[in-house]
């Protein structure tokens, strides 16, 4: 078996190796370093978690122990996407380096310029940075690459997510062409292998697995989620999510959840922390300062749940994660490689579960078409998600939202049969329905029975039928009109005057007998 002893490695840098606890290199690393200590331009291909850090920092120290940096001119330069990585390769760099006296400049956002500037205007031997952060420098006159004889790549594929590979492109143009180049990458998409042909000369190739595969030393499984209604998804998804937290018990010592979404990281975070658990949130909108208080804590174990975006899924080295939840399916099928290779890392156990909703089952199939293999699936623990009882989802508010909708639609299908009670009922301020009634049996009675009566006064009666008519209101005149066997008059109103009743009237009645007779 190879022991670092056997990769001609400087002895202080052997010495740094061990008194960090490390006797036995990686494969990555038994693959990469002695052709990197040859001078050769290296290409390692390895799925995440494998040690590929200290394939390029452990030769780059070996080879950069003689020689002495000049102003603004580093010697050697370290690229990484995000400034979580760049903070740990320089992390590594202070381990394998401190029986050295090489000297370093991280330039990473969040950082003021000034001390930045301070550092490179002493002159450094190795400088770890950003992409954007480092041509920000060089575009202000502050940084010249002509003097880089090693230039290190690191995870080049998530630069390719990230949108860098312009960058990295002009970056290459600004270093001399004899520089030596090492290429780190997870994946191997065609556009990295177009610029590794076009950056690289005669590379060693390190392949140590496939790539895109996934450590067989990490459990997994997905969850198959299906909400039971669509407002209640995001509720019942943390519901569920806080069931398989519970699940795994005693075995979950820490993890990390990871989520596609900035805006859902917090959601997520402030759940679980409503729900007694132990739990911080951290992603690109965050100060540089918090995120590293953040990792810090995690690290130390002082935050048992760290809910981040994929600014957590590449190069975070945290040997003691247990648990990784994928609270979102990734959009891109490589995320789920690099996610889940924050567990099972230096060798150890790890678990990672997954929930997939209906809407991510064809990025799930991308995922499971490019780690070829079928991700168990698992059954939901407990019973069905339901409405959450704690914390900022409680059933009292979701409750709330639906009830008024019911009742909506309710007055919405009783509103036709409520208007026609209205219109049948006798208004408060009408007269008695008896009154009508009685006058129109007085007046439909035998007409020999009754006594004659002059026009005047007959006059005065119909004035007095249309005045209660109109006292009724619409209800009360259709049923009077429907009472007396005539049809009520269309579209003169409530209102109707007593001369236009009266001409009604008097066209409705029959003639009497003994009035003809007399006129």
């Amino acid at each position: 078996m190879t022991k670092f002893s056997d990769l001609k490695l400087d002895p202080k840098v052997l010495k740094a190796v061990e008194e960090a606890g490390y006797e036995t290199p990686t494969p990555i690393q038994a693959g990469a370093i002695p052709p990197a200590l040859e001078g050769r331009d290296v290409l390692g291909i390895a799925q995440t978690g494998t040690g590929k850090t200290a394939s390029f920092t452990l030769p780059m120290i070996s080879m950069l122990k003689r020689g002495r940096a000049r102003a603004r001119m580093p010697r050697s330069l370290v690229l990484a996407p995000t400034r979580e990585l760049a903070a740990q390769v320089a992390e590594n760099f202070d381990v394998y380096a401190k029986h050295t006296k090489l000297t370093k400049a991280l330039l990473i956002g969040g950082v003021s310029f000034g001390e930045q500037d301070k550092l490179i205007d002493k002159g450094v031997d190795v400088l770890i940075a950003t992409p954007g952060r480092l041509l920000d420098h060089f575009e202000r006159g502050k940084l010249l690459l002509t003097g880089v004889q090693i230039m290190v790549v690191d995870e080049a594929d998530r630069m390719l997510d990230m949108g860098f590979i312009p960058d990295i492109e002009r970056i290459f143009g600004l270093t001399p062409f004899t520089r030596q180049t090492l290429f780190f990458s997870a994946t191997m998409a065609p556009e990295i292998e177009r610029i590794t042909n076009t950056f690289l000369s005669n590379p060693a190739k390190i392949e140590v697995a496939r790539a895109a595969t996934t450590g067989e030393n990490i459990k997994q499984g997905v969850v198959m989620f299906k909400p039971s209604r669509r407002d209640r998804a995001g509720t019942e998804k943390r519901k569920l999510l806080r069931d398989m937290i519970d699940g795994e018990g005693e075995a979950c010592t820490n993890a990390i959840i990871f989520c596609n979404r900035k805006v859902d990281v917090d959601v997520v975070a402030k759940s679980l922390k409503k729900s007694g658990y132990n739990a911080s949130p951290i992603h690109g909108d965050l100060d540089q300062s918090q995120r590293m208080r953040t990792l810090d804590g995690f690290r130390d174990g002082s935050i048992t749940f760290l809910v981040a975006s994929d600014v957590a899924a590449r190069g975070l080295d945290i040997p003691a994660v247990s648990h990784v939840f994928n609270y979102d399916v990734p959009s891109h099928a490589e995320d789920y490689v690099h996610r889940i290779g924050r567990t099972g890392r230096a060798g150890r156990k790890g678990t990672t579960l997954m929930i997939c909703a209906p809407a991510d089952d064809r990025n799930f199939a991308d995922i499971e078409r490019l780690v070829e293999m079928e991700i168990p699936r698992i059954d939901a623990p407990g019973a069905a998600p339901s409405v959450e009882t704690s914390g900022d989802d409680a059933p009292s508010e979701a409750a709330a939202e639906e009830k008024p909708k019911r009742e909506r639609r309710s007055r919405s299908r009783k509103k036709p049969e409520a208007q026609k009670e209205e219109a049948e009922a006798p208004s408060p301020d009408a007269s008695p329905v008896e009154e009508p009634v009685a006058a129109e049996a007085a007046t439909t009675a035998p007409e020999q029975a009754q006594p004659e009566r002059p026009a005047r006064e007959q006059d005065e009666a119909e004035g007095e039928k249309g005045r209660r008519r109109s006292r009724g209101g619409r209800g009360r005149g259709r049923r009077s009109d429907r009472e007396e066997g005539g049809a009520a008059p269309q579209g003169l109103g409530d209102h109707m005057p007593d001369f236009i009743a009266r001409s009604f009237s008097e066209r409705q009645e029959a003639p009497d007998p003994t009035t003809s007779e007399e006129a």
